[in-house]
């Protein structure tokens, strides 16, 4: 089966709804989004991703995208949509484009569609994961006309990265904007405070009244300008009962500011002893604050860069046989069928089979192996690898959204989108944190007002805004999501999928790993293993003779000697009086010699003495191997072995999983003495034998008793049930659609090697998360009651509002920038050139 093969049924169809939420900023902002999508009727689950801006909705009924999108309005924040064109063939005047959108508008989910009668085409603008492209195309085809799409992956992205450049150079102006403006109001406050000589200036040339005025105005030009979009975000929220960072932000840049506003123009409503103002903290909180959304957006788009790089590997172009002539084409033109050519050093366009030429062609972006593979007529290739030496022609199989790349894209996307048990506690805590800090913030505002030194009313304020502000949750949202983002798009470069998110998790506390031995411990083929010679006979004169006799033969044992013959480029001789004896051999007359071939019965029947080959016999048996014997002429000429080899990398991935403290089991339908065999080379724990593939399902609850946690690898159909009913599934990415399915990781290069490395990113990026969540918990715990004055009584400690902003974003800047240390993880088993052999064919092992 080939790899595009395996993921053709990746994507079926749900009654879900994913959504891009624009306008959050911290982790109650995610928690009132999913509170608002929850309260309507037939929603399953909803879940958002503060890191992606994503929301996904599961529904029980029809989902209703309009209705979703009121209540994320509502909420106070807003739905992307999306954008497709379609080309409409048939058109030819203006009621034809009536009709077209007419039938595109009733589709649930499309905002609006425009069609134009000139270019032929459709512009509609939908709620991405509402509808499909397929869906419009076949409203369009329900109406009379053709379509066809002529966007791809790569613009939708092209698209998403405009929109966060956009959104990111918004950030940039409105910093600059709020740094200008704020350094005058710092001057003026604090260096009054810290320079005589500015001081004296100060109040030579405007006075102290003429300062605050000026103070007055720079400092509301930066909040109600830059500022504004924390009090448009926060104030409504805050009517709602639902509070938020913003709300944070908002309360206390707004009282600093209102209480020197007070100060300045109405002095005699505050009592003697408390004319201060609060200016330059009011604008210093919304330019430091400005300066870590700033940065988390560019570190934001930075963990996303897995999925870019994936997108930057689809060919623009594609070299296609139109009209018997070669000509260039934009990649969505590319249609099923197309003939392709691909010339060296050029990128594979999409999925095909190959027609002509040989080429090997470097698939490590799929599979992670640096190899480059041989290919020629017959062999399948994958959209996004490289073409490394010769020129090749196939024909397009998949295209567009059906490639292997485009698929992992999806799936790396709906796992960076998805959400961890471990996010549930941090969501819980999210939901009261900043309803929790508004009314500490309220307590320390009054204890400080009933009890604090004079003023009083002065100390109050500035100590409840540093507690409002301090006690952002930005960093809390961010920890989780971020750390998956990164961590998943990682695996994906190492050829590690992650089908589902929770997996990332739960693998990480993996304490056996069930292993299939066919096609997950063994290649999965058989193939010559071993010739050994007896009486003086040569190697390539036995083996020509005994493959012409197979040749005759369609048993796997025969197809693989004649595979094995084909290349070492050996003739075969011309065959008479083939006889097949059922259960015993094979015999024949091979250019006037007798040849017969078979197990130790058939030698021993036909009067052999087998005295010569028994030590080879029995070494092959302990082996977990069956030997075959040949005869020529009426004599011994070879013990042969034809096997299911071991993968080169089984031995050492098996001792890796033991240095990771796991216990390794096999389970297989094979007979007790091969498997116990085979466990003895491979150093495997246990050895589950003659297991029907029903029952394995039976064996991986036994294992799960015995040591908890359980993670089952297989690549069979048979594995399915096995794939799921283990904690966490691992399937062979070139096994079956089914197993593939079944599962929630992918190893897409078949080599246990990624097994390791999936286990050791598990649990690299779980503590990575830990630490992101102590930083961000930590540091909130133990800054409030600083920012409360809890330390005055003692040493006089107080925590500016200026200082807590500051550490604010800070602690923000710290969870993305740690998160980001993951794209630096480096697997402990990184592919080398034993996969190498698979070019060369297998090799004759000689005998001991």
């Amino acid at each position: 089966m080939s790899t595009s093969t395996a993921f053709a049924q990746l994507d079926a169809p749900s009654a879900t709804l994913r959504l891009r939420i624009e306008g959050m900023s911290c982790a109650s902002c995610v928690g009132r989004v999913e509170n608002a999508l929850k309260a309507l009727p037939g929603v399953r689950r909803a879940s958002v991703n503060l890191a992606t801006e994503r929301a996904e909705v599961d529904f029980s009924v029809h989902p209703d995208p309009l209705a979703v999108v009121g209540a994320v309005k509502t909420a106070g924040y807003e739905v992307g949509s999306e954008a497709v064109e379609l080309v409409v063939e048939g058109m030819s005047c203006a009621s034809c484009v009536g009709r077209v959108e007419k039938v595109l508008k009733a589709l649930p989910g499309v905002l609006d569609a425009s069609v134009n009668l000139a270019t032929e085409k459709a512009c509609i603008d939908y709620l991405g994961g509402s509808i499909s492209t397929s869906d419009m195309i076949a409203a369009v085809a329900s109406a009379g006309y053709g379509a066809r799409a002529v966007t791809n992956g790569a613009v939708a992205k092209d698209q998403e990265a405009a929109r966060r450049e956009r959104e990111m150079r918004s950030l940039r102006n409105a910093l600059v904007l709020a740094v200008v403006l704020t350094v005058p109001v710092v001057v003026l406050e604090m260096g009054s405070h810290l320079v005589p000589a500015i001081h004296m200036l100060a109040m030579e040339t405007i006075g102290q009244q003429g300062n605050w005025y000026v103070q007055f105005a720079l400092t509301t030009l930066v909040l109600f300008g830059p500022g504004l979009r924390f009090f448009v975000k926060g104030v409504p929220v805050l009517l709602r009962g639902g509070p938020d960072m913003n709300t944070l932000v908002s309360l206390g840049t707004g009282a600093a500011w209102a209480y020197s506003v007070v100060t300045t123009f109405a002095p005699g409503l505050l009592p003697e002893g408390t004319h201060n103002v609060y200016y330059e903290a009011a604008a210093v909180i919304v330019a430091l604050i400005l300066l870590g959304r700033w940065l988390e957006a560019r570190a934001k788009g930075r963990t996303s860069e897995a999925i870019k790089q994936l997108v930057g590997l689809q060919a623009k172009t594609a070299q296609v046989l139109r009209d018997e002539k070669v000509v260039q084409v934009s990649l969505s033109e590319v249609v099923a069928g197309d003939i392709v050519r691909v010339r060296p050093g050029e990128r594979v366009p999409v999925d095909g089979e190959v027609l002509d030429g040989s080429s090997f062609i470097d698939e490590s972006v799929i599979t992670g192996e640096p190899i480059p593979v041989q290919k020629s007529v017959g062999a399948a290739v994958v959209g996004g690898t490289i073409n490394k030496t010769g020129s090749i022609t196939f024909r397009a199989t998949k295209v567009g959204g059906d490639t292997v790349l485009a698929q992992i894209i999806r799936m790396v996307e709906e796992a960076q989108g998805s959400k961890l048990p471990i996010q549930a506690l941090v969501d819980r805590v999210t939901g009261v944190f900043v309803p929790i800090v508004m009314g500490i913030a309220a307590l320390t505002s009054v204890v400080w007002l009933v009890f604090g030194p004079d003023p009083a009313l002065a100390f109050a304020l500035v100590n409840g805004v540093a507690v409002l502000i301090i006690a952002c949750p930005c960093a809390m949202g961010l920890a989780t999501p971020t750390s998956i983002m990164v961590g998943t798009g990682r695996a994906a470069r190492m050829g590690v999928l992650f089908r589902k998110g929770e997996a990332l998790q739960t693998l990480r506390g993996a304490k056996a790993i069930a292993l299939d031995k066919t096609g997950t411990l063994t290649k999965g083929r058989p193939e010559l293993t071993e010739l050994s010679m007896v009486g003086g006979f040569q190697e390539a004169d036995v083996l020509s003779l005994v493959a012409a006799v197979e040749e005759r033969s369609e048993h796997p044992i025969a197809e693989a000697i004649v595979a094995a013959t084909k290349q070492r480029d050996l003739t075969f001789g011309t065959v008479q009086a083939f006889e097949a004896v059922p259960g015993f051999g094979v015999a024949a007359t091979v250019d006037g010699r007798q040849v017969e071939i078979g197990a130790d019965r058939y030698m021993k029947k036909l009067g052999y003495d087998l005295a010569e080959v028994e030590p080879i016999g029995r070494r092959l048996a302990s082996q977990g191997k069956s030997p075959l014997y040949a005869a020529i002429d009426g004599r011994l000429a070879a013990a042969i072995a034809v096997t299911d080899p071991i993968k080169p990398t089984t031995r050492d991935s098996i001792a890796a999983l033991h240095q990771l403290g796991i216990k390794v089991a096999m389970i297989t339908g094979d007979n007790a003495g091969t498997a116990n065999a085979i466990a003895t080379q491979l150093g495997i724990d246990e050895v589950m034998a003659e297991v029907l593939p029903d029952a394995k399902v039976e064996a991986i609850k036994a294992l799960r008793q015995r040591f908890g946690t359980v993670a089952f690898v297989g690549d069979g159909i048979n594995d399915a049930p096995a794939l799921a009913e283990a904690d966490v599934g691992v399937a062979i990415g070139t096994g079956t659609d089914v197993a593939i399915e079944a599962a929630d990781v992918v190893l897409m290069s078949g080599d246990l090697r990624g097994v390791v490395n999936a286990i050791a990113l598990s649990k690299a990026t779980i503590r990575n998360i830990q630490q992101n969540l102590f930083w961000a918990f930590a540091y909130n715990a133990s800054l409030i009651p600083v920012a409360a004055g809890v330390l005055y009584p003692f040493n006089g400690t107080l925590l500016s509002p200026i200082f807590a902003a500051g550490a604010m974003a800070v602690s923000s800047v710290f969870v993305l920038g740690n998160a980001l240390r993951l794209k630096r993880f480096q697997p402990p088993m990184i592919a080398d050139t034993a996969p190498a052999m698979r070019a060369h064919g297998p090799m004759l092992v000689p005998a001991e």
